[in-house]
């Protein structure tokens, strides 16, 4: 089972204190989150990107870049990255050069997104999903091929272009389609993408549709993984205390886009939030496993304006307890 630490970097109060770290001191604790993370022996990193919120990273190819020169194993991704919003063109330019500056270690996820106010401000709120299609495969072949020739919709035509640098990986670093829908999932099945399950604070339950139709679409095959909401703590009694009021600021703070409109702390501990002693999260995370036939997990511990030191707790713990006990 792989497992990447997800990091959406919201900016949000200590809810015990009220204190706000500054903006410089929580991009610095993201990338000692990573580095701790590959210590801990964590597959990857993704961190998301988001404009004009709370949440504090715009442009998370740069925060990956300084990990880069931190780590040697990290997989490091985007979490996701707003196609719609992008020139496929720079996405491809700035994806390729952190393939190169980290020795192949380079993934995308990409999605459409979820905020009106972000798809107003970058001019592309009309035809968003056919934006999304076209940037996506256009992106695909200009990882994958050394010359494109390409019209569309959206952006001016390429004749025999070249992007550089070249990535390293080959046929091209990994592109997953970040979707709950249909739709999404399709698009993933026709390109022939890993399906990254959106980051919600849903009932894990609602995703079962969507992974069937693409596993039955796969004939069986396709990668799919699944972000959680995740803390451990020695005991399951001092996880949940300390983690309870952090989860429910973030939880209030998030449902907007990422919830249902009802914020019960205590349902989401049992549902979509794993938190407990490390048998407990464990357990979890492997039934987690079973229930979607998951092939990689994104475990989100930072939220809530949870202290950086109990974060970089948390996840030497996870390596130590958790992920020996995670099944294939």
């Amino acid at each position: 089972m792989d497992v990447y630490l997800l990091i959406l970097g919201d900016h949000l109060p200590e809810p015990n204190s009220g204190r706000v770290v500054s903006e410089a001191e929580r991009l610095r604790a993201i990338v000692e989150q990573a580095v701790v993370a590959e210590e801990a022996g964590f597959t990857g990193v993704a961190i998301g990107e988001h404009h004009f919120t709370r949440y504090i990273v715009s442009a998370p190819e740069l925060l990956l870049a300084t990990i880069a020169e931190r780590t040697s194993t990290l997989r490091l991704s985007t979490g996701v990255t707003l196609l719609a919003h992008h020139d496929p063109v720079r996405v491809a330019e700035e994806l390729a050069m952190l393939d190169v500056l980290s020795g192949g270690r380079t993934e995308l996820i990409v999605a459409r997104g979820v905020s009106q106010r972000t798809d107003v401000a970058f001019g592309v709120q009309d035809d968003l999903r056919a934006r999304f299609d076209e940037n996506l495969r256009l992106l695909l072949r200009l990882l994958e091929e050394p010359h494109v020739t390409w019209t569309g919709r959206f952006r001016s035509p390429l004749v025999d272009v070249t992007t550089r640098p070249r990535p390293l990986q080959r046929p091209r670093p990994p592109v997953w389609i970040g979707s709950g829908s249909a739709v999404s999932t399709d698009l993933a099945v026709e390109l022939a993408l890993p399906l990254m399950l959106p980051s919600t604070l849903r009932d894990p339950n609602t995703h079962r549709a969507v992974v069937g139709r693409y596993r039955a679409a796969m004939g069986g095959g396709g990668r799919v993984a699944l972000p959680s909401h995740v803390f451990v703590a020695p005991t399951a009694s001092a996880a949940r205390e300390t983690w309870r009021p952090h989860l429910a600021a973030y939880a209030r703070f998030a449902d907007r886009w990422r919830g249902d409109g009802d914020v019960d702390v205590a349902a989401l501990m049992e549902g979509a939030a794993v938190c407990g002693d490390p048998a407990e999260v464990t357990d979890r995370l492997n039934a987690l496993g079973k229930l979607l036939g998951l092939d990689a997990q994104l475990v989100m511990v930072d939220i809530g304006g949870l202290p950086h030191s109990a974060v970089l707790d948390t996840i030497r713990l996870f390596g130590a307890e958790v992920l020996p006990g995670l099944e294939p």
